[in-house]
């Protein structure tokens, strides 16, 4: 009897023993190796660029809701300098954009829809620099993974084809095991990246139809005058 209950101790034990080891993430980026760090690298690029464009677009929005209403107040009395000095107390691409209108205003309206419209390609450029990058890690990080993957498959069949007629599992299964951490991280970091970039992307476009919307209301106003004067003459 006590036999029995001693062997039945030893299997309890082996059985707590055979649980297997919890993996954590520090532990598999570890085990990646080497194009792990490529990985982190990009990672942290990725992060940083939409960090610092997220934050740039975010003020580039902020506009005063009655900002054009007080250009249009000032204009139609006459009074170019203040709507100059609003225009520059508000940072932001559309102030900057009508201030480049306002400064031609005694253009032809085509000359001046046109320093407007490069005002606001400049400011748009400036909005997107850095998204080419991202764009180029959400697609490169996946490749990268795979490469090692592929790489870690070729070391593991090198490693049973060394070892002969002494071919152990744990050769295949520990090198695929090493191979697949390299694909989670490259999908990882390009998922994170793929999604930035689409997120970035939208608020632009957002951005863009809302200085279109204004270039047209401010076309409107230089226009306002120019066509009762006509009107005035015409009479």
């Amino acid at each position: 009897m006590l036999t029995l209950l001693t062997a039945q101790a030893e299997g309890v034990s082996a059985l707590e023993n055979a649980v297997p080891e919890k993996l954590s993430l520090i532990q598999m980026a570890v085990s990646g190796g080497w194009l792990m760090i490529v990985l982190l690298i990009l990672s942290i690029i990725a992060i940083y660029i939409f960090g610092s464009r997220w934050w740039a677009i975010r003020e580039a929005s902020k506009t005063d809701p009655h900002f054009m209403d007080n250009i249009k107040d000032l204009l139609s009395e006459g009074k170019t300098k203040p709507a100059i000095a609003m225009c520059r107390n508000n940072n932001s691409p559309v102030a900057r954009m009508i201030e480049k209108g306002i400064e031609r205003a005694d253009r032809p309206l085509q000359d001046i829809q046109t320093a407007i419209e490069n005002v606001g390609n400049v400011e748009i450029a400036r909005l997107e620099r850095g998204l080419p990058m991202l764009a180029t890690i959400s697609g490169g990080a996946p490749m990268i993974g795979f490469l090692g993957t592929v790489i870690g498959m070729i070391q593991a069949f090198f490693n049973m084809s060394q070892a002969g007629n002494n071919i152990d599992i744990t050769l295949l299964s520990g090198g695929i095991y090493t191979a697949m951490i390299t694909t989670v991280g490259g999908l990882f970091v390009g998922i994170i990246a793929y999604f930035g970039y689409n997120y970035l992307s939208g608020k632009i476009s957002a951005l863009i139809f809302k200085m279109e919307s204004v270039t047209i209301e401010f076309m409107d106003i230089i226009n306002e005058p120019a066509a009762t004067r006509d009107g005035q003459k015409s009479e």
